[in-house]
């Protein structure tokens, strides 16, 4: 069956590509970008005023599924992606049991592919059950499926440990180990950032040494290694930027993220004992956000993910130092950084359709993030003027735990093509 998708505005990062002009899919494949006139079309869909990019990449996504099913399922987990424009996602192994085995790692394959809405890759465990006390068989989890390893959600205290890891995989790039950078020295028992609006609110903060440390201390076991990969998981403070930016001049293998509610939300949004708004790491303040803002505008950044981190309301409706860590941010993803980023003209829509899906791709290796000829028709429809209101109540996702609600965000997602089929229509 033969689709062209006509008249919008496609941008493709990967092949440089942003001008008006159509896409050919041709049953689960992308057959042409450019003018369709004259070949037989069996449907036709107008993207006329709409902008047509490849599906984003999330780098970081908890589905929470196995063990956590009323957080989020793998089903409702997938629907939250295609809504927010993901057809490719990342899952951290925080399930219980933890992703730290091939069963586990066949469970979630198995289970997304007969969801079969968009693509689920399993990120492996550093340490058995995550408990940091002795390393994954990470040549099984990879030839299981892993894409990368990580303890997401803790951190690797042991710098001896992350130092052997470094070294059994350090022969093979393929080896990418994503780290949550937390000192537990500095963070134990912490609520949200350490600065003003913890101190007015009597709450105990987390500074931002607790994420910096750890950076500089796994940059010099990198260092110390050479050959190995790092991946830098929600970078949220300005020390750590600098760190990361020195390190890429030094020509390091380290690459970083960071997410749509560090650019956009400071710690203020706490005020009023906000628990929507306790997250790890913890929102900063503006001269962190313009710190990252900075990285961004000198292409320091590696990818926008989410940490969607759905939770259920019972787990947020409690006392601020009560509740648990965490935002769900699939469906908001691209309306927030359309909003905050884009509309400011901090950075070009073909930035953030970068970030979000071409350059997450690469970082991972992913097959993905492209418009390609041949490629996967793994395609989002954007209609970047449109203005709504988040309502989490309309969430696809389990988790309606957002700082997001109520607000006015600009841009929505219109449509999502995975493998050539329509999988979400607003």
């Amino acid at each position: 069956m033969r689709t062209v998708i006509h008249s919008g505005l496609v941008i493709d990062p990967a092949n440089n590509i942003e001008k008006v002009t159509d896409i050919v899919i041709n049953d689960d494949k992308i057959e042409l970008v450019g003018n369709a006139n004259g070949l037989s079309i069996d449907k036709e869909i107008d993207a006329s005023g709409l902008v047509v990019c490849p599906g984003f990449v999330d780098l970081h996504t908890h589905l929470r599924d196995p063990g956590f099913t009323k957080k989020e399922t793998i089903e409702t987990g997938a629907a939250a992606a295609v809504a927010g424009g993901f057809t490719t996602i990342c899952c951290m192994p925080n399930t219980n049991p933890p992703i730290d085995n091939e069963l586990v790692v066949s469970y979630i394959l198995n289970k997304a592919s007969s969801v079969d809405i968009c693509s689920v890759h399993p990120i492996g465990a550093i340490t058995r059950n995550q408990e940091g006390k002795q390393l994954c068989d990470y040549l099984s989890l990879k030839n299981a499926g892993c894409v990368a390893f990580s303890d997401d959600g803790k951190p690797v205290s042991d710098a001896n440990l992350l130092y052997t890891a470094l070294k059994y995989t350090k022969d093979s790039k393929d080896f990418i180990f994503a780290l949550h950078e937390e000192d537990y020295s500095f963070s134990k028992d912490g609520v949200i950032n350490e600065g003003k609006t913890a101190f007015e609110l009597g709450l105990k903060g987390i500074p931002s040494l607790s994420e910096s440390s750890m950076i500089a201390r796994d940059i010099e076991i990198l260092r110390a290694v050479k050959d190995a990969r790092l991946h830098i998981c929600h970078v949220s403070a300005k020390e750590s930027i600098a760190l990361l930016n020195n390190a890429k001049k030094e020509g390091l293998n380290i690459t970083f993220e960071v997410t749509p509610h560090h650019l956009a939300l400071t710690e203020e949004e706490a005020y009023n004992y906000n628990s929507y708004a306790k997250v790890n790491p913890p929102l900063k303040s503006k001269e962190d956000i313009e710190s990252i803002i900075e990285a961004l505008r000198l292409d320091l950044v590696d990818a926008i993910a989410t940490d969607h981190a759905p939770h259920e309301i019972d787990s947020k409706n409690v006392p601020i130092q009560d509740a648990s860590f965490g935002i769900s941010g699939l469906e908001t993803a691209f309306g927030v950084v359309n909003t905050y980023l884009v509309k400011k003209n901090i950075i070009s829509l073909f930035k953030a359709i970068e970030l979000l899906s071409t350059k997450p791709a690469k970082t991972f290796k992913l097959n993905s993030g492209t418009l390609s000829e041949g490629s996967l028709a793994n395609i989002v429809l954007l209609d970047i003027r449109k203005e709504w209101v988040v309502d989490s109540n309309n969430f696809k996702s389990k988790g309606k735990n957002t700082p997001f609600n109520s607000k006015t965000l600009f841009g929505s997602i219109e449509q999502t093509i995975y493998k050539g089929k329509i999988v979400y229509r607003r």
